[in-house]
């Protein structure tokens, strides 16, 4: 449990302070380390933690996943894209966004997840 909160901080805030626009980023295209994966759905910069959703188009099952900020590497709001530390496979097999089930829980599953792709 303490793994968890050690590593919460790096990847539930964004890198740099000033990538917090929340609504801003809606409809960025977001770049995989091995292409383009989707587009921001939304983005948050909440109490607990800070993320984005994708979508991830049509092609993929269960489409929106949650995106801790701490994967955001890099913004160009010239060309409205969020660059990612993840591979586009990385996205995509990460749990389905439910935004019913969105809660604590929900967040310590998915900083499982993200913990396991980051240390791979």
């Amino acid at each position: 449990m303490s793994n968890l909160w050690d590593y919460r901080p790096v990847v539930w805030d964004y890198r740099e302070s000033t990538w917090t626009m929340d609504g801003d980023l809606v409809g960025y295209g977001v770049a995989a380390t091995d292409g383009d994966v989707g587009t921001i759905d939304h983005a948050t910069t909440g109490a607990a933690g800070a993320y984005v959703v994708i979508d991830l188009g049509a092609d993929a099952p269960r489409g929106k996943r949650v995106i801790p900020a701490g994967a955001i590497t890099a913004l160009d709001h010239d060309v409205r894209l969020v660059a990612l530390s993840l591979s586009r496979s990385d996205v995509r097999d990460a749990p389905a966004y439910e935004p019913d089930r969105w809660g604590e829980d929900e967040r310590r599953r998915l900083g499982h997840y993200f913990g396991r792709v980051a240390r791979a």
